[in-house]
């Protein structure tokens, strides 16, 4: 039973196995070796396993140029983000289009054999103010963009391996693994829930609110690279595992983890992560304020708004927007704008800043805020962080 189609129409599956995994690994050992880096292997491992479908490998010039400046790949395919392999100079010079040559990790290990088909500079300005909209060095992924190589490399990657010891492996459930898991469990409408934070109040109201009109919840943590202020995937994930267990129908839920690093781009992330869900067999994802937002680069709502520069039928996967949730007092529930009439001053709302305060004194937020057990774990976090650092 298939529940949606991936992007582009097939399942993308880079992987070579048997006899064809054994002569390529061994005529790997004789082509210029390059070293990818903790994100390239993370785009390496989206590509092999069909998140980033309909990609086959790194974009060449064609695509990179339409998907920065047109948000499409070259044959009109909505694309927000490039995924490119980025080289000095010097290596880059070093391969000639036509040219093999493997892919390693940084102990050595050949993961993949790439055909270059294409090499070509780029504008890494031009990169930063189009995706980014900013070329402000402070911004994660513009400073990601600046301090990559100077040269791209495009092409086609057959992956023998994967990436070595992969985080929560119980969870890594690949494109087709969700996709069966679906199927198995019965549910044809499925929607997808992004994070890269712990899961407070506010963030189950909404997953919750989804889900009383799909079949089932994929909460999908990222847990490739992040900034080094986010809280770790290791922190996250028990929180997840705790309050899914707790609060949520065991049939109803599937939680497996995103190997996609962060670009904190903005609205172009919100439809990259949209087409990665639609590719993992969910049909709706739900886009909250500010997603994949970092400081104040983007609009609230940006990412709402991008999603109307796209027909419907071309994204696929429906996207479900919300607005900021909170508990209202005199409601006495959890509510958004769009739901509640009351003033500010009855709704219990925490920055950021002040929520880290307090879990940095050992105080746990209000009930109304986050989960006591959630509160619990992140307490625990920041103390040993402390005691580390002491």
């Amino acid at each position: 039973m298939e529940t949606i189609a991936p992007h582009g129409g097939v399942l993308v599956n880079r992987e070579v196995a048997g006899a064809d995994r054994d002569a390529l690994l061994a005529r790997a050992t004789s082509l210029p070796v390059v070293t990818l880096d903790e994100r390239q292997l993370s785009d390496l491992e989206m590509i092999a396993i069909g998140a980033f479908s309909p990609l086959k490998g790194f974009m060449g010039p064609a695509d990179y140029n339409r998907v920065v400046n047109e948000m499409r790949l070259a044959n009109g395919l909505p694309w927000t983000i490039p995924v490119t392999l980025a080289v000095s100079t010097e290596v880059g010079e070093s391969i000639e289009p036509g040219s093999d040559i493997a892919l390693a990790e940084a102990t050595g290990r050949i993961l993949a054999v790439m055909t270059v088909e294409d090499r070509f500079t780029y504008d890494k300005s031009h990169e930063s103010e189009k995706v980014y909209r900013t070329t402000d060095a402070a911004h994660p992924g513009v400073a990601a963009v600046l301090a990559q190589g100077d040269v791209l490399l495009g092409g086609p990657i057959s992956v023998v391996d994967r990436p070595s010891n992969p985080d929560f492996p119980e969870y890594r459930l690949d494109p087709a693994a969700t996709r069966a898991a679906f199927a198995e469990r019965g549910w044809r409408t499925i929607v997808a829930f992004q994070t890269r934070n712990p899961i407070h109040r506010a963030h189950e109201y909404l997953q919750k609110c989804a889900m009383e009109t799909v079949d089932g919840l994929l909460l999908h943590p990222l847990v490739g690279a992040t900034k080094s202020d986010d809280v770790s995937a290791e922190v996250r994930m028990a929180c997840y595992t705790e309050i899914l267990d707790k609060y949520y129908p065991a049939d109803r839920t599937l939680l497996a983890v995103n190997p996609a690093n962060m670009r904190y781009a903005g609205p172009r992330e919100a439809i990259f992560h949209a087409l990665i869900r639609k590719n993992y067999g969910c049909t709706h994802f739900i886009v909250g304020r500010d997603h994949a937002g970092v400081g104040n680069y983007y609009g609230t709502f940006d990412a709402h708004h991008i999603f109307r520069e796209f027909a419907p039928e071309e994204i696929g996967i429906t996207p479900m927007f919300f607005d900021h949730a909170f508990f209202c007092r005199v409601c006495g529930g959890m509510a958004s704008v769009k739901t509640c009439p009351h003033g500010k001053e009855h709704h219990v709302f925490l920055s950021g800043t002040k929520v880290r305060e307090m879990l940095q004194a050992g105080e746990a937020p209000p009930p109304e805020f986050s989960r006591a057990e959630v509160a619990r774990i992140l307490i625990g976090a920041m103390r040993d962080a402390a005691a580390a650092q002491a």
